[in-house]
Order: structure tokens, then sequence, then C-alpha cells
């Protein structure tokens, strides 16, 4: 009988071996677990803590349009492809999304090649929410501050009261504030007389919508006769309020009691100061708000700042003024004010497609940030026109404006109806119920 020696050096060496590389593999399974739990927790703190879209994505995603999904389907399905529109996977599309996701600077704007070397220059670069059809290459809106002058002079105003000197409470008497005792201002009630259109539904006395501007001065070339890069006016009738007008008295025909207030704060607040713009008019709407318990919407009414091309679409032959919608995610709860503002564009899409440029948010650090939608989660900020668009334009899409706002004032009265009967009659049959078993 042979006998083998064991070779125990061997035997070690191979020992030693396979637990270093099992207290390698236990170490790498611990690190990525730790690892893990690691980045669930820090996705969990970015989420509630940061209230904006991921900022690496710019709002790239979103300005993905429907079609160009439904093209890449119809790739495997054939039949699922859209027919009849412009193709939304083209070159001039792809190499603009890769270029901008690549270098952060869109083709479409010049501004944006310069915007990280010139400080303060896209401190105002919003985040595209929920793309427009009319805003194919999803241009982000442009606001452009007022000059020193501005067009005409405005109507004579009182000495601003002692509330009012250091600007935080402008929403006082006198023309162009909140109209006393919660009733509407003149200028947006039907015009008496045998050519007034009359209301097809007769006004509430509680007035349900409030339409106010944060920026009065801003207003259009046409309407001024001028061809200037920013056109302004102090007189309410040749700026903005205008189609605040405008939104007031089409809603006024639909049964929607409205409040518009015509606040200039720089001419009733002393020393003003537009960077407190939203401060000013942030006294406005919660003095209106506390006159006016049923207040529902609030509507912001800007200009943007682009040229004729980029703020004009044409629907049936007519051409309309194209809106923008701001939301501040300064604002918590911002995604409240998001679905009200989605509720109006979606509409706009579905009956009048073109009209909206989408919905695009902005931080803090892009402006105001909050733009007064803490208020209330009805609350939005809509740039209609640009800055050459005419009367004509404005009056339009005002008008496809309040016929949604109606739609859904008065589709909520109805929802909110139903929710009474049938809260009612639960009630009634529990009643029947509990008399029924007394009987018995």
């Amino acid at each position: 009988m042979k006998f083998r020696a064991l070779n125990i050096a061997k035997l070690r060496r191979n020992l030693l071996y396979v637990l270093a590389m099992g207290r390698t593999f236990l170490l790498l399974t611990v690190m990525s677990v730790v690892f893990f739990i690691l980045l669930g927790v820090f996705g969990i703190a970015e989420k509630q803590l940061n209230t904006s879209p991921v900022s690496s994505m710019k709002g790239l995603a979103a300005s993905l349009s429907s079609g160009f999904f439904m093209e890449m389907v119809g790739m495997e399905l054939p039949h699922a492809a859209p027919t009849n529109e412009t193709p939304a996977i083209s070159g001039k599309h792809m190499t603009n999304f890769v270029f901008q996701l690549l270098t952060d600077v869109n083709p479409s704007d010049p501004k944006s090649l310069v915007a990280r070397e010139v400080p303060g220059l896209g401190a105002d670069s919003p985040i595209l929410l929920r793309t427009g059809s009319g805003n194919g290459l999803a241009q982000a809106p442009e606001d452009y501050r007022p000059g020193n002058g501005a067009h005409g002079s405005a109507p004579d105003h009182p000495e601003p009261d002692e509330d009012g000197q250091d600007g935080t409470n402008p929403g006082g008497d006198g023309e162009g504030g909140t109209p006393e005792n919660g009733g509407a201002s003149d200028a947006q009630k039907p015009e008496q007389g045998a050519d007034a259109e009359e209301p097809s539904i007769k006004p509430g006395n509680k007035n349900i919508v409030m339409i106010y501007h944060s920026h009065p001065q801003e207003s259009y070339n046409p309407v001024l006769g001028t061809n200037v890069d920013n056109p302004s006016s102090a007189e309410k009738m040749k700026n903005v309020s205008l189609v605040g007008d405008a939104l007031a008295k089409e809603l006024e025909k639909k049964g929607i009691a409205t409040l518009h207030s015509y606040e200039n704060y720089a001419d009733k607040v002393s020393n003003y100061n537009y960077n407190y713009s939203y401060k000013y008019s942030r006294e406005t709407v919660k003095t209106a708000m506390a006159e006016n318990g049923q207040l529902k919407y609030f509507i912001d009414i800007h200009r943007d700042s682009q040229r004729h091309d980029k703020t004009t679409t044409t629907i049936g032959g007519q051409s309309y003024a194209q809106v923008y919608f701001i939301i501040g995610h300064g604002n918590e709860n911002w995604r409240l004010n998001e679905a009200f503002a989605s509720s109006i564009h979606e509409r706009m899409e579905k009956s009048y497609p073109g009209i909206s440029r989408g919905i695009w948010g902005k931080t803090s650090s892009q402006g105001n940030g909050e733009y007064n939608q803490s208020l209330s989660p009805n609350s939005v900020l809509i740039e209609i026109g640009g800055i050459d668009n005419t009367q004509e334009e404005l009056d339009r899409t005002a008008k496809v404006l309040a016929g949604i706002l109606a739609d859904l004032y008065w589709e909520s009265q109805e929802a909110e109806k139903a929710g009474s009967l049938t809260k009612d009659g639960g009630k009634q049959e529990a009643g029947e119920a509990a008399q029924t078993s007394k009987k018995s």
C-alpha cells in the first residue's frame, strides 16, 4: 500500500485564497447594498426637497410630441403611424434635439450660444413641462424688462396712502384698483346700447374669476402704432389690460362674473421697484380674495417679447395670438397649478391646436419663481401674444380662453351638484333604513 503525502502548504494557500475571495465578494455585496440604499434615500430626498423637474433634462423629454412616439411605434406597426401630418422624426428635429442635449445650446435660439458665458443672460431660461402644437421647436418665452419711459400718460391717481408708501399694499382705492364691494369694474361689463351683445347667461352677483396684471405696462406695437422691441404704455386700454378687458367681457357673456384689476403699480406705488412687481400684485390678489370669497380662478395676464412669426398661428383662415403658460416652481405645490394650466392647455390643443406654445416652469433662480400661485391652486400666469400681435388676434384668443374657463367652471359646478345630490341621497337612504329597522 502506497501512501501519498499531503502538501499542507499548498492546501493552506488555496484555503487562504478562497477566504480572501469570499471576503472580497462579501465586501462588494455589502457595498452594493449600501450604495443602492443610499441611492434610494437620496432620490427620495431630492424629490422632497427639489420641487422642479430634473434640471439635467432641461425639459427636453417634454419637448417630444406624442406624434414622435407614434412614429416610433409606427416603425414596427405600420398601421399605427400617423397620416397626413408633418413628420416628427426628421433630420432637423433630431439634429436640434441631440445638439441641445449635448451642448445645452438651442440652435433655434442664438442667445443660448452665449448665455453660459454672459452672467445673467441665461437666468430666465424656463423649463418645458408640456409641449404645445404651436411650438414645434420648443422655443421658450422671452421677457424683457420695460424701459425707463412708457408710451402715453397714465390717468391721474391720488397719492398712495400710508400703507402703500412702501409698496406693500398697492391694492387701495383709485382707478385701476380692486373695485369696491366685490363688483366687477365698469370696463369689463357688457356695453350698454343697441350694439352691445347681450350675455347668453346672466352673471351672478359673486365674482368667480380675477384677472390682473403684474406687469401692466406691457403693450403691443400695433396698438401703439410703433415698431420697437419692447412696447409699453401706462394707458390701460393701450397695454396688456385691453386683453384682460376682452377676456372679462367674454366671461361675463358666458355667465361668469369677473373681477378685473387695472392696477398700475408704477404710478400708484411710491418708490416703485420693478423687481417687486409680484409683491405688489400679491397684495392686490389677497385684498380681492378677502373681499370676494367666491373667487375661484386667478389669471395674471402678460405678453411675450417675441416677434409676430413666433407668437401667431392661423386656424380656419383667421390669425390668433398664441399663449404661454408659466408655472412657478418656487411654490411647493406647483403641481396643482400645473394641473390647472394643463386642463386649459389640453382643451386648447383639442379645439384650437396651435394656440398653445406649451406649459413652462421657472424656478426662483429664473425669475420670481412663485408668481402668486401659492395663493390658489387655480392661479396661473398666461402670456398672450407677442409685441407685434394685433388687437383682433388678441381678442380671438381671449374669446377662446374665456370659453375654456367657462366650461371648466360650469363642469365643476355640475360635479359639485352631482356630488351633493349623491351625498344627500345616501343620507336619505340611511335614514329610511334606520326607520325601517326601528319599526321591525
